[in-house]
């Protein structure tokens, strides 16, 4: 997709298999020029069709997500970025309209943590996904603080059981609403949450 500048390095070593012959070995060193945040393009988070692109899909790398005003809300990196995006949308879909990225071949933490910290110094301030807000980006959805005032009530009255039951009417409930939220969005891929974590009062995508 253009964003990404790399070249290859090759060394040699000798690898002995066994006293004779011997073998030479290539060694490919990827070289990475970290692009900077303001050079890449803005990308839409959603196509046309209300969905994230599919050539994503298992791409390595780290991606900028903004809000609907272009504004940097998180910066992270992955190794199936499609993935995380989707988890980003589901956890935040107010805050999800524009995307930046730059992909690796190989997973490598080191080039992905530097460029995320480079990323995130030149926007001049941390993002507030990267700081106060870094649990609702990054973690499942906890349901608790969605209870009723009843419901929190049968929930600490409950056995072990009964609680879990109470919780998993209180994530599908959530579920729910979030489905509506991201058809108002204009999302139309579907998700499905992991049914186990509901009864932990949970919801991730399965």
């Amino acid at each position: 997709m253009g964003v990404r500048d790399w070249g290859l390095v090759n060394t040699t070593k000798k690898y002995q298999h066994n006293p004779r012959p011997h073998y030479l070995l290539l060694n490919y060193l990827l070289v990475i020029k970290i692009m900077s945040l303001a050079s890449l393009e803005y990308l839409a988070y959603l196509d046309d069709t209300g969905c994230i692109k599919e050539d994503l899909h298992k791409k390595i790398g780290v991606y900028a997500i903004f809000n609907q005003e272009k504004e940097l809300q998180f910066v992270g990196y992955s190794r199936d970025i499609y993935l995380s995006l989707q988890q980003h949308l589901v956890r935040q879909p107010q805050n999800c309209y524009w995307l930046k990225l730059q992909t690796i071949t190989r997973p490598n933490r080191t080039i992905l943590e530097e460029t995320r910290q480079a990323w995130i110094a030149e926007n001049g301030k941390v993002p507030p996904g990267n700081a106060a807000d870094e649990i609702v980006w990054t973690q499942a959805i906890d349901v608790k603080p969605m209870m009723s005032t009843e419901e929190q009530a049968q929930y600490l009255a409950a056995e072990e059981l009964e609680q879990s039951k109470t919780l998993k009417k209180v994530a599908r409930r959530l579920e729910t609403t979030i489905k509506q939220k991201l058809r108002d969005r204009g999302v139309t891929m579907d998700f499905r949450f992991n049914p186990k974590l509901k009864e932990k009062g949970l919801l991730d995508l399965k």
